[in-house]
C-alpha cells in the first residue's frame, strides 16, 4: 500500500524523528511511502524508509528530478510548485501529517475532501463540525500520539471512494 506523508521542509527536530521512525515502520511493513520529495520531514520519512529497505517516491514541485532528496527512489518532477500538493494528497491510501504549515495544511484539506483517512502527530487542530461539513462522508481526521500509532491508524484505513471534485 501507497501511505503519503506530508509535512515541513523546514522541520523541528521532534517532527524530523517522528518522520524518520515512521518511514522507517511503514518500510518494515511492506508500504511505498509518497512525499513531496524535499527536505525536513520528507528527507525524514524517506530516509527511514530507505534505511529499512523500502521504497520512496516523491512528487516534485519542480521540473527538475535532481532536486529530490538523496533518499527518493522514483522523483516525480511535476512543475506544478504547490498544486502538487493535490498528487501527494491523492496517491496515497491514507495520509500521514507530521506537524506542518499551510502547505500540509492544504495536502490535509485535499486528502479530507477526497473521502481519506488523515493521520497527525503535532499536526493542525480542525474545528470537527467543520470538517464534518466540508470533508467527504467517508472522511476521518485522526491524531496519534507517536510513530507506531500513526502508522497502525494509517495502515487501517479503507481506501477512499473518489466521488470527483467539488
Amino acid at each position: 500500500m501507497m501511505i503519503s506523508i506530508c509535512g515541513p521542509n523546514d522541520a523541528s527536530a521532534t517532527e524530523y524523528q517522528a518522520a524518520y521512525d515512521i518511514g522507517r515502520l511503514l518500510a518494515e511493513s511492506g508500504h511505498t511511502v509518497v512525499c513531496g520529495g524535499r527536505g525536513g520531514v520528507m528527507e525524514a520519512v524517506a530516509r527511514g524508509a530507505k534505511e529499512a529497505g523500502g521504497t520512496t517516491i516523491g512528487i516534485l514541485p519542480d521540473y527538475d528530478p535532481s532536486v529530490a532528496n538523496a533518499y527518493i527512489d522514483f522523483p516525480i518532477p511535476t512543475g506544478l510548485g504547490h498544486a502538487r500538493n493535490a498528487i501527494v494528497a491523492s496517491t496515497g491510501a491514507a495520509v500521514i501529517a507530521v506537524g506542518g504549515g499551510f502547505g500540509t495544511l492544504s495536502e490535509v484539506g485535499l486528502a479530507l475532501k477526497m473521502g481519506k483517512r488523515v493521520v497527525h502527530v503535532g499536526g493542525w487542530e480542525l474545528d470537527e463540525s467543520r470538517t464534518a461539513s466540508y470533508a467527504d462522508s467517508s472522511a476521518e481526521y485522526l491524531e496519534a500520539t507517536s510513530a507506531e500509532d500513526a502508522v497502525a491508524l494509517a495502515t487501517a484505513a479503507k481506501p477512499a471512494s473518489p466521488t470527483g471534485h467539488g
